[in-house]
């Protein structure tokens, strides 16, 4: 996919939402993402095993307000506001998340399931919310059989 088409991908509110996708992609989507100015986050996992580092690593990825809670329903209203960063659109590369995924499954399903409410709701405002999750192309393929 050539750099023109992730910017009209990332561009539609209708497609957006939670995926994964091949970690050798990551850098053309980010650049994709600053190219339409979204808000482009980065948000490294790697070590990350529990609930509260995530939601912490969120927490400064995203430079959320200090009136941030620290729990689900915090990180829900968060993302589902944004007002301390406006954007035509956002882009969050939920980089290293194999650590997460491994060490706590529950955890990492809440967190797709937030993730893609989130999208939902900003869809809804016909503003996209894409929040990508970066695996190696192995790992990729394993999820796909």
């Amino acid at each position: 996919m050539n750099a023109i088409d992730l910017r009209a991908l990332l561009a539609d509110p209708v497609q957006s939402g939670a995926y994964f996708i091949d970690d050798r992609d990551t850098a053309a989507m980010a650049q994709a993402g600053t190219a339409l100015d979204f808000g482009v986050a980065r948000i490294d996992l790697s070590g990350c095993g529990d609930k509260t580092e995530l939601l912490a690593r969120l927490a400064r990825g995203l430079q959320f307000p200090s009136w941030f809670g620290g729990n689900w329903d915090a990180l829900a209203d968060s993302l589902g506001d944004l007002a301390w960063w406006p954007a035509p659109g956002y882009l969050l590369m939920v980089e290293q998340i194999g650590g997460l995924r491994e060490a706590d499954d529950d955890t990492f399903a809440t967190l797709l399931s937030i993730l893609n409410e989130a999208a939902e709701d900003w869809r809804e405002r016909n503003v996209a919310f894409w929040a990508l999750l970066p695996l190696p192309a192995d790992a990729l393929a394993a999820l796909e059989t």
